[in-house]
């Protein structure tokens, strides 16, 4: 709806970037064209209707494969902001109407929705929120009163409900630093450092849920993915490398990351979107040392809030039978976001920053107390202090004790030291905007990546990788509240 900020939006995140030296592509929203010439959805019948919606969205995705195009020759880094996606019309028409036309184009959500796009920015509208500022006077193609306005604004974000980089920019902000997230989330995700000019003190934030969990009936519009991650070997074990495998119904995506520290505090980290055969080519270089891991993964939005339930699955480890946890984004205050959190949901305790919740020590095969994988802090610069430094420590707490982790004494001083040096986090976050971000960059023996002050090379083993990589997660620079996500 009218006034979330979507257009000025997107002049801000375009003359950002700009400024910045890089080539930026607007995509017009498609319906908008359409509409202003004259189309009016009160004179079409509903078989109109949907063909209208079908058309729409062709029409939509040639335009954009048109920019996709010219994004993929740039030689600059280049940035494509789409005005609206392809899972947008499914949000004014019924459901099963929805899936005769994805039946009848070969289309399925994985496609349309997960792998099309890098980013979803969702920007909620003023009749969500701020229903002072909502008005329709300066939009020639939008006519609904305050009540429709918001119903379209929660079905068109339930639309994007399960794409793995989704971030909902609500009205709890004046205008102006609603904006400055907006951009925030955006530089994150490419990796650009932007100091203190959008400082939103976002963070992400992760809880221990207990089980069982409420009939689905409880949960509002969600999405099941069936999601598995294996951890392959590297050189150093201060570098972190894995596959993840995210899909449903047969139809699946696959990321490539990979973690490490550029220097003393600063991580850089990088997905790739691969192809299947290059999961089943790079899962022979699966880390003896750490066992995969299964989830199902229920993303939802309440409350204006983007949640991920992540729910693990058998085969595991005994510490990670029955576990259940609950990750969001949020830059509200502590107290509000309590209010948000899921009232169906029986919530354990916050364990943001632990590592004994980190998936790369869940996934280890041996017991921690034996161990000398079990990772603290990746970015140590010194290797006798980093990773494995406390083989004798007998770190062996179940995880499900309502104790948190800093003050087990079971832990080495070392674990101490660099526990306590890691528990102030205070992330920016990954974040309908509906906006698509690329860095396209050119394959060679070696992949290139680099943001504006720095750059890695990340060998590609002989990997049959597409002629441009779409880089989901840029390389992020750890400094001023930067943090990169576990998961």
């Amino acid at each position: 709806g009218p006034c979330g900020g979507k257009t000025t939006g997107q002049s801000r995140l375009c003359t950002f970037f700009e400024n910045l030296g890089w080539k930026v592509y607007r995509v017009p929203e498609t319906a908008t064209v359409l509409l202003s010439g004259g189309i009016k959805f009160g004179d079409l019948s509903q078989d109109d209707a949907v063909a209208f919606q079908e058309n729409l969205l062709k029409s939509m995705m040639q335009i954009e494969n048109t920019f996709f195009s010219l994004a993929e020759t740039c030689r600059k880094n280049c940035l494509v902001i789409c005005d609206r996606g392809t899972m947008d019309a499914s949000a004014f028409i019924p459901e099963e109407q929805w899936e005769e036309i994805m039946k009848r184009n070969g289309w399925n959500p994985v496609d349309l929705r997960d792998t099309r796009y890098n980013q979803i920015i969702h920007m909620v509208s003023a009749a969500n929120g701020a229903e002072a500022f909502y008005t329709t006077e300066d939009h020639a193609c939008r006519s609904e009163n305050i009540e429709l306005a918001r119903q379209l604004d929660n079905r068109a974000a339930e639309a994007w409900v399960g794409h793995p980089y989704f971030d909902v920019i609500d009205n709890s902000t004046e205008f102006d630093t609603k904006m400055r997230r907006m951009i925030s989330v955006v530089c994150q995700k490419l990796g650009i450092d932007t100091g203190d000019r959008l400082s939103t003190n976002a963070r992400k934030l992760k809880f221990l849920v207990k089980g069982p969990l409420p009939a689905d009936s409880v949960f509002p519009n969600f999405q099941d993915f069936n999601v598995e991650h294996i951890y392959l070997r590297t050189n150093s074990r201060k570098m972190q490398a894995r596959l993840r495998k995210r899909g449903k119904n047969g139809h699946h995506s696959y990321t490539h990351t990979i973690r490490k520290p550029e220097q003393l505090g600063q991580i850089v980290e990088v997905k790739t979107p691969i192809s299947q055969r290059d999961w089943s080519n790079m899962s022979a270089q699966a880390d003896e040392h750490h066992l995969k891991i299964f989830k199902k993964r229920r993303c939802f939005l309440h409350n204006n809030q983007y949640f991920q339930l992540d729910i693990y699955q058998q085969p595991c480890h005994q510490r990670c039978e029955g576990l259940i946890l609950l990750e969001t984004y949020s830059t509200l205050p502590s107290e509000e976001l309590q209010r948000r959190l899921p009232s169906f949901l029986t919530i354990d305790s916050e364990v943001t920053g632990r590592p004994d919740y980190s998936m790369f020590n869940l996934s280890l095969r041996d017991e921690w107390g034996v161990t000398n994988k079990f990772c603290v802090n990746i970015a140590e610069e010194a290797e006798e202090t980093a990773c494995g430094s406390c083989p004798g420590s007998g770190l062996d707490m179940h995880l499900h004790q309502q104790s948190p982790l800093l003050a087990s004494s079971k832990l080495s001083s070392s674990h101490h030291a660099h526990l306590e040096s890691i528990a102030p986090y205070n992330p920016i976050l990954p974040t309908h905007f509906e906006t698509m971000s690329k860095k396209l960059l050119p394959i060679t023996s070696k992949v290139a990546i680099s943001s504006l002050e720095d750059s890695i090379s990340m060998d590609t083993r002989g990997i049959d990788i597409p002629s441009s990589i779409s880089v989901v997660n840029g390389p992020v620079k750890v400094t001023n509240g930067f943090y990169i996500p576990e998961h």
